[in-house]
């Protein structure tokens, strides 16, 4: 991994808050986003975790405060300009008509195309690269539609690997995936965040995130967050605190694993 310590922040945000409703569910948020950085975002449901990447990806304003990316108010920019520094994998990304795989795939690349241009050779080679990244290479002809829950989850993850960009927001990228898949699309992105990407992820599982991340941000609900190393960040009493229940502490094999006790 890349040292960020000296790095330009990817994006930053200064103090940002959200509220849904009258629920107040983050509150005057700092964060800055460096190269080499993957931070696990941790919380029960409803605890703001899509509306906070929602708000990062600029699909939704910020109910106070800023988000910048690379210097840039989010709000001031293009969605083309954005989609080619950031990308998004929703949480719940499956077909919503029919498409070929290799056609879904190929939207990565629109915003790195001049208007009405057709892809490049370039263009097909990201599509392909990601494709077999996800190990789909033999679906590119198929329709999206005929694709169970998980393989759709792992077009969705390329797709986002083809898009290229240098922020990738995943909000549960192990949805619907086998433990296999999973930790095989999370290390696919742990990969982009060694050769100097950025990722923050919503996260279910800490285990996942202590096995993965370089920071997490804990979010409790009412407003109240906390962010670090996830040496600090990641143990039972934080845990614990976090999600309303004993959480404890395991080494599986040099592992730190978390379990509901």
């Amino acid at each position: 991994m890349r040292d960020a310590s000296s790095a330009a922040p990817l994006l930053q945000v200064a103090g940002a808050s959200i509220r849904l409703g009258e629920r107040r569910l983050i509150e005057a948020l700092d964060l800055a986003v460096a190269p080499g950085n993957f931070i696990a975002v941790l919380g029960r449901n409803g605890s703001g975790k899509t509306l906070l990447l929602h708000t990062l990806a600029g699909l939704r304003p910020a109910d106070a405060g800023t988000v910048r990316l690379g210097g840039d108010s989010i709000d001031a920019l293009d969605r083309r300009v954005i989609a080619r520094r950031l990308a998004l994998l929703a949480q719940d990304a499956e077909a919503a008509q029919s498409a070929t795989v290799g056609e879904t795939v190929m939207l990565a690349r629109f915003a790195h195309l001049p208007l009405w241009g057709n892809p490049a050779a370039v263009d097909r080679d990201a599509v392909a690269s990601a494709l077999r990244d996800v190990s789909m290479e033999h679906a590119v002809a198929r329709d999206t539609q005929t694709l169970s829950g998980g393989e759709q989850r792992r077009v969705a993850a390329a797709l986002v690997l083809a898009q290229q960009a240098p922020i990738m927001l995943l909000d549960e990228p192990n949805n619907h995936l086998d433990p296999h898949h999973a930790l095989a699309v999370l290390e696919l992105f742990a990969a982009r965040v060694r050769e100097g990407s950025a990722v923050i992820a919503a996260l279910h599982d800490p285990s996942l995130a202590a096995r993965f991340a370089s920071h997490a941000l804990l979010l409790h609900g009412e407003g109240r967050w906390e962010f670090g190393g996830v040496d600090e960040m990641l143990g039972s009493r934080r845990l614990s605190e976090l999600y309303l229940t004993p959480m404890l502490e395991l080494d599986a094999a040099g592992r730190r694993v978390f379990v509901a006790g």
